[in-house]
Formats: structure tokens, C-alpha cells, sequence
């Protein structure tokens, strides 16, 4: 980190009876930017369900994240098969948004900290 230096200029004709001009630096620390914590991520869970068809799971999908057609074709695909499939991995707040987003949709859409 850049430290700023301030200099001083001391009055030749006080104390010092050498007759020279005395300069003092004093070093002044630069201010330090507070340090951000990362908040611990969650991991959003899609949870495969008899009632919903694929075409309605992957177009939620599309609709209330950013994951592409294509990805959300997979994870609506892995769900299906494995019963549960990693939608994203976001922090708690957006989280439990996304829950109550597919639950809306009636879809069964869980959170878990992520490790």
C-alpha cells in the first residue's frame, strides 16, 4: 500500500544554532480499504416431482435463473434420473428467494450450505 509523505518545514531561527534550515518528514499511513467478507454460498437443489412435465420444470428454470436452455435441460434431466440435481451455488439470501420462487411454481426446490 502507497504511504503519503507530508513534509514539514521547521523555523531555522528555533532551537537549532547551526543556522541551517531542518526539514522533517513525517510518514502518514494511506487509509486502508475496509475488508469484505464473503458470505458462505448455498447450494440450490432441485428435487424431481411425478406431477410436473419436463417441458413446464425447464421452462421455470429459464425463467427465475440465468442458466441457459440447454443446462437447464440437464439439471431438469439429472433430477429426473438421481432424484435431486445442483441447480446453482449462490449465498443464503438469494437462496431462500429461489425456493419461494419455484414453490410458487410448485416445483420442490431446496437450500443447503454448501461446504
Amino acid at each position: 500500500m502507497a504511504q503519503e509523505e507530508q513534509q514539514v518545514q521547521v523555523d531555522p531561527t528555533e532551537g537549532d544554532s547551526g543556522g541551517g534550515t531542518a526539514v522533517e518528514v513525517a510518514k502518514k499511513p494511506a487509509p486502508t480499504k475496509p475488508k469484505r467478507k464473503n458470505l458462505p454460498p448455498y447450494k440450490v437443489l432441485l428435487h424431481n416431482d411425478d406431477v410436473n412435465d419436463f417441458f413446464f420444470v425447464i421452462g421455470s428454470i429459464v425463467k427465475l435463473t440465468t442458466l441457459p436452455l440447454e443446462e437447464a435441460l440437464q439439471k431438469t434431466l439429472e433430477a429426473h434420473e438421481a432424484g435431486v440435481s445442483l441447480l446453482l451455488v449462490t449465498h443464503k439470501e438469494r437462496a431462500e428467494l429461489y425456493c419461494e420462487q419455484f414453490a410458487t411454481f410448485k416445483l420442490t426446490v431446496t437450500m443447503e450450505q454448501d461446504e
